[in-house]
């Protein structure tokens, strides 16, 4: 057919047809549901999501506008086996169609589980979930930071718990703990916190509780993305999990300081029961006041036993002031016998000497007798000191060869009748009333027949008799 042949194709413009195939692809296709795995996906700074979806054969592009996927429970991600659901269109602009997806479901539980178990591998091959990077919690934190849904039971539960245990300044930052915005607060939370000074005017929490109901696995899915593991593992702050039931289990229970199987259990563990501290106090206080009256005890019977066994002062004085006094009697007789000599010496000599000799001679004799004043004062100060060191050793001798001293030690000393010191079993005759003395006192006993063994009796103990002084009436220099 030539241009000139006339034909009855209607003539479209560009436009027309695009708007037209636009309309029959719209109508045919109103509501779809398109299982596949999602390819490339970008997300510029307009809000909304392109990805592709693909099989082994054929890829459809799709978009996901702003308003739906701040809503999605799950973030789409490369990799993941999906069944999104939506409506088909065209884009006149390229002349290619795409689906607008309303919403995105993984396509089984299987395939969450297959990612999360990747992801689980990535992050233990970079040793995220090593102990040895796991901080301790403090034992009673002043500040106590909770990251979880202001509304709902587990934030009521945890300052429910804590208020029973021991109360504590509590911060709440508020998060999405489900939905497509979940994992972006609750690491911005972490992360919050962890910026805090230490003197600013909101305090800086010593712990984090990282918080949320139970659920299902798509659910709890914010708690396994990358972001939120990253700032648990990067915090400074001791963080606890507690995320969905005891039998509920995300990535960030695995990179967390400490995991709670619960809410309510996370609250258990960040503080003690206050009242069985204050018990344990108690007690501590107890035991130590009891150690102190104990050991005040065993000190004070132990100076009364060392002060038992050390002789009388006067007793150990006695014979060293009596020979300090006898040498004192001694020395005064020797100066003057010593004196009276040289004047006698003096006065001979004189008489033979004339005048200026005489005065010679008195200045001579005046010298000597300055210089034997001074060695008798010299040897005066060592008699002294030589009858001190005598008379400290002779205490000494005393301490060591006392019978009290022995007696201090746990012998015993056995006396008769009359006083004398028995020595021999043979002394033991039965019947015989002896003595019994030991350091602290002594007893009367009655020797019974058999094997010698002495039998105490209930006599009160007889008083010591009282022995003479040594050295007589003679003073005291002291």
């Amino acid at each position: 057919m030539t241009d000139s042949e006339p034909t009855n194709l209607v003539e479209y413009s560009v436009s027309e047809l695009s708007n037209a195939l636009k309309r029959t692809v719209e109508d045919t296709y109103g509501h779809v549901r398109v299982r596949g795995e999602l390819g490339r996906i970008s997300r510029p700074g307009s809000g909304h999501i392109y990805l592709d979806l693909k099989d082994e054969k054929s890829v459809i592009a799709g978009v996901i506008w702003k308003g739906v996927a701040t809503k999605m429970r799950i973030a789409p991600e490369q990799g993941l086996e999906v069944i999104a659901t939506g409506r088909l269109t065209t884009y006149p602009g390229q002349s290619k169609y795409q689906i607008v997806i309303e919403s995105i479901e993984p396509a089984g539980v299987g395939a969450l589980m297959a990612l999360l178990e990747e992801r689980r591998k990535k992050f233990l091959a970079e040793g995220l979930f090593e102990d040895a990077h796991k901080k301790p919690t403090p034992y009673l934190p002043d500040v106590i930071g909770v990251v979880t849904s202001p509304s709902g039971a587990v934030i009521r539960d945890i300052l429910h718990r804590l208020g029973d245990r021991f109360p504590r300044h509590v911060l709440v930052w508020p998060v999405r703990v489900q939905g497509e915005t979940s994992a972006g607060e609750v690491a911005a939370a972490i992360n919050g916190f962890n910026q805090l000074g230490e003197e600013g005017a909101v305090p800086r929490p010593d712990l984090l509780i990282v918080a949320r109901g139970g659920g299902s696995v798509e659910d709890l899915w914010g708690f396994n993305e990358e972001i939120v593991v990253r700032a648990a593992f990067a915090s400074n702050i001791p963080l606890i999990s507690a995320i969905g039931h005891e039998t509920d289990w995300t990535l960030l229970d695995h990179v967390a300081d400490m995991r709670a199987p619960t809410p309510t259990a996370a609250a258990e563990a960040a503080v003690p029961v206050r009242s069985d501290l204050m018990a344990n106090l108690d007690d501590l206080e107890r035991r130590r006041r009891r150690g102190m009256v104990r050991q005040l005890e065993e000190h004070r019977a132990g100076l009364r036993a060392a002060t038992r066994g050390l002789p009388r002062l006067v007793d150990l004085l006695a014979v060293p002031r009596q020979r300090l006094d006898l040498a004192a009697t001694r020395i005064g007789q020797s100066l003057k016998l010593f004196t009276s000599g040289h004047r006698n010496r003096l006065s001979v000599i004189t008489a033979r000497l004339s005048s200026r000799t005489l005065l010679r001679g008195i200045i001579i004799h005046q010298q000597q007798i300055a210089d034997l004043s001074g060695r008798m004062s010299r040897s005066i100060r060592q008699r002294l000191e030589k009858a001190a060191n005598a008379l400290k050793s002779q205490a000494g001798l005393m301490r060591t060869l006392s019978h009290q001293g022995v007696l201090a030690r746990g012998f015993a000393l056995i006396r008769d009748e009359a006083g004398g010191v028995i020595r021999s079993i043979t002394g033991l005759t039965p019947g015989r009333e002896i003595a019994i003395e030991v350091a602290d006192g002594s007893a009367q006993a009655i020797v019974s027949p058999g094997d010698g063994a002495a039998e105490t009796t209930k006599k009160p103990a007889a008083k010591p008799k009282a022995r003479k002084p040594v050295g007589g009436n003679q003073g005291n220099l002291f």
